[in-house]
């Protein structure tokens, strides 16, 4: 058996999911109407994978899956895109490659990315009537964090969500969406 090299990846995390706003994911309960169609989204601002160097890639990831995945009572599929920058190494160790592009703002107001005709997943960050300018809802440590324990979650709501890939095609506007950040070590 071929011996995993140590990894390291620090980056952004988010989704666009057809789950009502706030995403029950996020507190380890089954998805809405008991299945999840959703766009997920990485971005690796620093990394490695052994001693290939990972830094400023992205991936995203469409599909679709049922039951509780918390519970581990869940099936699905899915197809995921790599940066079409990622050379040959980069993508043996991670998939298919695509021209991804994304914004994320600096104050987690906003959030979302693209790939030409098959992806579009933006957000932003939940607003009312008793927010404060410039700041947004967050949740520290949620039960059911899609990066891992002890993360901080900002709430969004999709502005648009569509894909066309993979055998996958939805769409939908104002739908659950949030940021979380991530920092994995392996193995």
């Amino acid at each position: 058996m071929t011996e995993i090299p140590s990894w390291q990846i620090t980056g952004d995390w988010f989704d666009n999911c057809s789950c009502a706003v706030a995403c029950p994911c996020t507190f380890a309960q089954a998805p809405d109407n008991g299945f999840c169609e959703s766009v997920l989204f990485w971005h690796i601002r620093h990394g490695h994978y052994g001693d290939i160097n990972l830094d400023g890639l992205s991936f995203v990831r469409v599909g679709r899956w049922e039951g509780d995945l918390w519970a581990g009572k869940a099936k699905g599929s899915a197809g995921i895109f790599i940066d079409d920058c990622a050379d040959e190494r980069q993508t043996e160790v991670l998939p298919r490659r695509a021209r991804i592009t994304f914004e994320i703002a600096p104050d987690r107001s906003g959030w979302g990315t693209e790939i030409a005709g098959k992806v579009r997943a933006w957000a932003k960050a939940l607003t009312g009537p008793t927010s404060l300018p410039g700041k947004y809802p967050q949740l520290m440590n949620p039960p059911g964090s899609e990066t891992g324990p002890g993360q901080l979650v900002t709430w969004g709501k999709s502005t648009i969500c569509s894909v066309d890939a993979f055998g996958y095609k939805f769409q939908w506007t104002t739908n659950s969406s949030k940021h979380i950040p991530f920092d994995w070590t392996g193995p």
